[in-house]
This record gives structure tokens, sequence and C-alpha cells, in this order.
């Protein structure tokens, strides 16, 4: 164990104890000793001495009744862990007899890790780590942290212009799917929801004003006919927009489903060669390479199922290619009349969906918003459940994944403010704090 004396010819050193009240923001204190071994520095410190105020008569007094050493916890330094040995004063009043302890700032009272202990906590569960993995790097127990981080809490949101919202699976509230509020312009997370079923969502949104709800333009969702409904009770100046990727992979799901089937008649040779290519047929054939479309080909030779499939399948693919509602409005509808009567059961069932949604399917021509931010957000959370191990507590779930996003949040909107400045030409003096 490696000591360090603060005291020079039995003098303090107010040099060495000005830098280190500087490098470990402990203002107030005299550093008595240092001990340093491989993983730990251990501070031996005591406040300075002044008069305190008594706690029940309110009388001035500087008496010391004893002193009382608490070893306390702070943030890692120089990649090693930190402990302060504080020695503690027990004042007496003269007047009353009441004796106390002595109060300092940076500790709470009945606590025994520092105040920026607890910030750093909180900070490093900016990400998706889990509890265990950050009480393992500040030495503290995942009872400690967790009930450190059950002092973060976020209110319910503010609703915005645009609303997204998607369900993701949970494991908590008894629930299998919890659901998730974005603003998908401003990439802003709203709020965390326990469930995605209709009485919840109607006794939710029905705390909002209805001018607020009458703010939101656009109501972006998925085939989930429950958000259709919320969408049309208490959005009803919104237009809303089923997200493209859900109502496109309608049509390949459709695809996949009959070369499954088709599948099954051929020989083991060529179901093996089928599976292996069926990436081939799921591409759009004008974006295959003269090989890849020869393969194609091929494939389709075998199987007329397979080939009429492929013929709905590229036909609702460039029905993409239209960059408004108008155009795709008479394109989609050709569409559903013709695959509503194609003989295949596949697409005639695609074609029933399309017509049930085809308002939302029509309006996601006319904007560029989607679902893409909320699904990027979904992928996240995962993450989170995964290193975790799942959570039990709802709550608590929430306010991680708010935490979690209200970082990012931040560091976009510092990344956007550092651009527009650049783009301006103008320096940029001062450095972004490290949240």
């Amino acid at each position: 164990m490696e000591s360090v004396q603060v005291t020079i010819n039995g003098e303090p050193n107010m040099l060495y104890k000005h830098f280190t009240e500087k490098l470990l923001g402990l203002q107030g204190l005299n550093i008595t000793n240092i001990e340093e071994n491989e993983k730990s520095i251990i501070i031996y410190a005591e406040m300075e001495r002044k008069e305190h105020t008594c706690i029940c008569c309110g009388t001035a007094t500087n008496t010391v009744h004893d002193y009382r050493e608490q070893v306390i916890k702070d943030i890692p330094a120089f990649g090693k862990l930190v402990k302060i040995v504080l020695r503690k004063r027990r004042y007496c009043c003269k007047c009353c007899g009441k004796r106390f302890l002595e109060i300092n700032s940076f500790l709470p009272k009945y606590h025994r890790i520092t105040n920026r202990l607890s910030a750093f906590v909180i900070d490093k569960l900016r990400d998706e780590r889990s509890f265990t993995s950050v009480a393992r790097e500040v030495n503290l127990s995942v009872t400690t942290v967790i009930r450190i981080f059950d002092t973060v809490s976020y209110p319910k949101a503010e609703l915005s212009q645009v609303l997204s919202i998607d369900e993701f699976k949970g494991n908590t509230w008894g629930e299998k799917y919890h659901c998730i509020l974005t603003d998908p312009v401003n990439k802003i997370v709203l709020d965390i929801l326990p469930e995605r079923y209709k009485p919840y969502l109607t006794s939710y949104f029905k705390q909002y004003p209805k001018e607020l709800r009458n703010s939101v333009t656009y109501f972006v969702s998925d085939m989930w006919r429950t958000y259709a409904d919320i969408c049309d009770v208490w959005f009803k100046n919104a237009t809303p927009i089923i997200d493209k990727y859900h109502w496109i992979r309608q049509t390949i799901w459709a695809f996949e489903n009959v070369r499954k089937e088709e599948q099954k008649k051929l020989s083991p040779e060529l179901k093996k060669y089928f599976k292996r290519s069926k990436s081939l047929l799921i591409k759009r054939y004008n974006s295959l390479e003269e090989e890849q479309k020869r393969q194609v080909n091929v494939m389709l030779y075998y199987s007329v199922n397979i080939s009429r499939a492929y013929f709905y399948k590229e036909q609702f693919l460039n029905i993409l290619s239209n960059k408004d509602a108008e155009s795709a409005k008479k394109a989609m509808s050709d569409w559903i009349q013709n695959a509503e009567n194609c003989g295949i059961p596949q697409f005639e069932k695609c074609a029933d969906t399309m017509r049930n949604w085809y308002t939302g399917i029509i309006n996601s021509f006319s904007t560029t918003i989607t679902n893409g931010f909320t699904e990027g957000c979904n992928n996240k959370i995962k993450v989170l459940k995964r290193n975790a191990y799942g959570y039990q507590n709802f709550k608590r779930f929430r306010n991680r994944i708010l935490h979690i996003f209200s970082h990012q949040q931040l560091k976009t909107q510092q990344a956007a403010a550092l651009k527009r400045l650049l783009a301006e030409n103008i320096f940029i003096l001062t450095l972004y704090p490290n949240y």
C-alpha cells in the first residue's frame, strides 16, 4: 500500500491541498492522507472546523463532542475505485445539550455515497447497459444502483403535430406488447404505454385537452385496427398514414407463401435451389443484373403459380414509383381490382387487406413521414431488454427507455446546432458539455 502524505515539516502543503481540492471537486475538505493500491484510491479527510447552528434550539456552537469515521464511496478516478474516509465531527450545543453531526454539501443525510456518484450512475444508465454492469463498474450493489435510478422520473409528454405509434414486445404489466409514442419528424420519444388495447389507449388520450389533440396533423401507425379507431375518435384533424413498410410486406408475404407452397411440389434439388435463391425472387426484376434475371426466369419456368404470383408482386412494387397520392390512387385501385380475381388465394387476401386500409396507404404517398424512427427505437429497446434479461417493473422499464432516448435527443439537437453553425462559418469556441 503506497501512502502519500500531504504535510511538509509538520505544516500543511497548501499547494497540494489546493490541487487536490480542484482535482476532486471537494472544496471545504482538509485532505490528511491518500492511500493507493492496484484497485482503489482511499482519501482520508475531514471538514474544516467552523461554527454550526444547533438543529434543536438554533444556538451557534463550535464545541466538538466527539469524532466518527464514515467510509464514503465516490466516482472512480484514473481507472480505480475511490473511497473517502471522512472523519466527521459531532457538535454539542452548550445551550440545550443537543448533539448533532456537522453538515456537508456533497453527502446527503444517511447516505454513504456522494451526490456526484449518484449523478455518475444515472449518467451511465443513459446507454442500453444493465443495472448489473453499472453496479460492477462503480462497486455498488445492484439494489443500490436501482434505488438511485428510481429517483429519475419522466412525466407524460406533450403531443406533437406528427404522432407515431407502434408496439413492441414487453414482459411487464402482464401484457405481451407495450406501446411507444414518438414524434418521427423531430425524432423524439414521447411516451411508453403499458398496453396497446383500446380501453387503455382511450383513457390515455382522453386526458389530453381537445385543442391539443386537434393540433395533431398526421397519425402514423401500422395495420392494427385499434390504432385506426383511436385516430378516428381522438384525432379528428389528423391524416391517418399507414407506414409503407407494413403494407408493402403484405405483398411480399403473399408471394413468399405461394413460393413455399409450390416449393413442396418440386424435387429435393430444386427445393434447395429455390430456397437459396429466394432473395432474387423477392427483389424487383429491374434491379437485377443480367445473370440474376436469367436465374429468375429459370425458376419461374418450373412453376406456373410462382410465375403468376411473381407477376402480381412486380405489378404491386411498380406502384411505389408513383410520386404523389393521385397517381398512386389509380395504380393501387387497378391492382386491387386485378388481384381480387386472380385465382391466387394469397393475393386475393392481400388485395382485401389493401382495400380495407386504402385511405391510409394512399396518404403515405403524400408525405415522407414513416415509422422508421419508431422502428429504430424498438430495436434499441430490444437491446436494453436483452442486456437486462427483461424487466418486471413497468415504471422502471418506461423510465429507462425515456432516459436513454432523452440523451440521444439531446445529442441530436447538439449535432444539428453544430451543423447549422458550421454552415454559417461560425467558429465554435466552447465545448459541448459531456452529458
